[in-house]
């Protein structure tokens, strides 16, 4: 489904429902600032009406200030101005509350959004175009125009208090004179709200046209200004070329815009005559009865007062409205893309160190032709140290995805001790496991945090720190760092450094390691040597196989040389596993793992280095 189809299923007409919900949200706002704006905005609402009949009464009086007694008049005009500097006054004060309740709105709808998609069971709905869609869409980016955040439109929803009230009384001031006026004005003022409902939900229409575009020109946008692909920015100078096709995805996205809002300046005119004429014929009968004497000038500037109360108090802000439902109904989609079957209230825990079994399993990627494993059967026993090869793309990263749970299988079950672990809560199982991919985040943090991030639900242990960095080969780089475990990881940071392709393998090497020591069981490492030479790591290897622990250990790799001391290698092929033994004995067997060994033997004895440099897909 494409992004545009999937926002079209999202409709943007505001319900009682939707309303009601929006209300809700105000409990983010805290119950202090949310009593005094109440408090605020039902003072307003009545401020018109009051102001109507203060002017009315300061008006009954300018007979008298014409005959010279003008003290008469001095009470109705600070009357008058009290209530009018009131309403000035509490619109000062609102706009900070507004402004922080806002804040407090959007925040806790970005940390909603933020917890939904970093604590989803997997990763492969994340990784759906129309997924994404929906998080844009979701994320309100407050510096798009067109997009909004749920606060404003939240806030609008507070606002329907003190319209309410500023239209009863007004009604009621309007009712002293003429009551059939005020189902007159209030028909005209909610035919005109109409209209302006139906042209806010087609501009959100014309929106949704521009979600694509909008995502390309972010892609952008953020290449040209991040470090990493500035480098070939400026080498292959693409500069000009992504600005320029920044511009052509941001025309896409707004041209549309552009025309849908000239077609709506011009057709204005409908509300405003909607919404001038029973205005007008309000004000003229009034005028002419004061003129007839059939009432006083004075119940004329009320009314006159009054009626352009009642229409301010019908008008609200639509666009905001239709924003907040868009993306609060983006929102519970995005809920339902992302939110897992629930696992059992007591799970049965396997035991420490679990036998795992791959049953039958099977995987296909979304749009894909072929699965990727196809009734795959793999035994990892508890405490061994199992060596995975195969070609490029035969599923290897895969496997080890769906060993984390991160992919969800399509056919056949992963077990530990016979428990599906699907039916485990994903924290308890990921604890237990301490993964290195090859595609590992380079956090922009100190050596420090860098390695303790292995394990962030327990509190720092410098000893096991040292210890998986000395493991790891990386007690040589933090000598020559300036800060050593404090020196942070960037340049873009104050006293930062750039470390090269194998001086991060190696931090992230600790990084894993470091949860082993810390309570990890099962450790797995997706090429973890790939940007080493060969002789660093054979050391790497050599002090993992003798610092391991009871850890069961899963490790892929391009080079054979480095898996054939595991205690058994599988050769992943055509989905499944083809071979299986010791290094020694699949030697012997003569097949696929002895011919491919004999040729990366041959490469290396030719002088050949087989280090995957960066940005190398596998």
């Amino acid at each position: 489904m494409s992004t545009i189809g999937l926002a079209a299923q999202i409709e943007a007409t505001a319900t009682m429902r939707d309303r009601i919900e929006m209300l809700r949200k105000l409990r983010a706002v805290g119950p202090g600032l949310l009593t005094a704006l109440a408090g605020l905005t039902v003072l307003a609402g009545l401020v018109p009406a009051t102001a109507a009949v203060a002017f009315a009464a300061l008006v009954s009086r300018l007979d008298a200030v014409v005959s010279g007694d003008a003290a008469v008049a001095v009470t109705p005009l600070l009357v008058y101005l009290v209530v009018v500097l009131a309403g000035y006054a509490l619109g000062v004060l609102r706009e900070p509350l507004r402004y922080l309740a806002q804040t407090r709105i959007d925040g806790e709808h970005r940390a909603r959004v933020a917890r939904l998609t970093s604590t989803s069971v997997t990763v492969g709905a994340l990784e759906r175009p129309e997924v994404q869609a929906l998080i844009w869409q979701t994320r309100a980016d407050p510096e798009s125009f067109i997009e909004g955040t749920p606060g404003p439109g939240v806030l609008v929803q507070l606002d329907l208090i003190g319209r309410l009230l500023a239209m009863v009384s007004a009604g009621v001031v309007l009712a002293a004179y003429a009551w059939w006026l005020v189902p007159v004005l209030v028909a005209a003022g909610l035919l005109a709200e109409r209209l302006y409902s139906r042209e806010a939900k087609r501009r959100r229409l014309v929106w949704r046209r521009s979600i694509a575009p909008g995502m390309h020109a972010d892609v952008w946008a953020n290449a040209i200004v991040s470090p990493g692909e500035g480098k070939e920015v400026r080498v292959f100078g693409l500069g000009d070329w992504a600005v320029g096709r920044i511009q052509h995805h941001l025309r896409a996205a707004f041209d549309p815009m552009w025309t849908h809002g000239r077609r709506t300046l011009a057709g204005q005119w409908r509300p405003a005559l909607i919404l001038t004429v029973p205005l007008l014929a309000a004000y003229a009968g009034v005028a002419l009865a004061a003129v007839r004497g059939d009432a006083t000038v004075a119940v004329a500037a009320a009314v006159f007062a009054a009626s352009t109360a009642v229409y301010q108090a019908l008008t609200e802000n639509p666009h905001l409205t239709v924003n907040t439902v868009h993306c609060l109904r983006a929102y519970e989609q995005l809920r339902e893309e992302l939110t897992s079957r629930p696992t059992p209230e007591r799970p049965i825990e396997p035991a420490k160190r679990p036998v795992i079994r791959f049953e039958n399993v099977g995987f296909q990627y979304a749009g894909a032709a072929h699965p990727v494993l196809d009734g795959l059967d793999l035994e990892i026993r508890p405490g061994e140290l199992l060596g995975v090869v195969g070609l490029n793309g035969a599923g290897k990263s895969t496997l080890i995805k769906l060993l984390a749970r991160l992919y969800e299988p399509t056919a056949g079950r992963i077990t530990a001790d016979g428990t599906d672990v699907a039916d485990l809560p994903p924290q308890l199982w990921r604890r237990r496991l301490s993964i290195v991919f090859q595609d590992f985040v380079r956090y922009p943090l100190t050596v420090a945090d860098n390695v303790a991030l292995g394990n962030g639900s327990v509190p720092r242990n410098e000893e096991a720190m040292a210890a998986a960095a000395r493991d790891a080969g990386l007690a040589d780089v933090l000598d020559r760092l300036p800060l050593g475990w404090n020196t942070p990881l960037a340049r873009s940071r104050t006293g930062g450094v750039d470390l090269s392709g194998g001086q991060w393998q190696q931090v992230v090497l600790a990084r894993a390691l470091y949860a082993v020591r810390t309570g990890a069981e099962v450790l797995v490492l997706d090429e973890p040597t790939a940007h080493l030479d060969v002789r660093t790591e054979f050391d790497v290897f050599e002090r993992l196989a003798a610092h391991k622990g009871d850890a069961t250990v899963v490790l892929i790799s391009h080079r054979l040389s480095t898996v054939r001391q595991a205690d058994r290698i599988v050769l992943l092929g055509d989905g499944r596993i083809t071979e299986s033994g010791h290094h020694d004995d699949l030697m012997t067997l003569g097949g696929a793992y002895a011919e491919m060994f004999a040729l990366q033997a041959e490469r290396f004895q030719r002088g050949f280095d087989d280090r995957l440099e960066e940005g190398d897909v596998r």
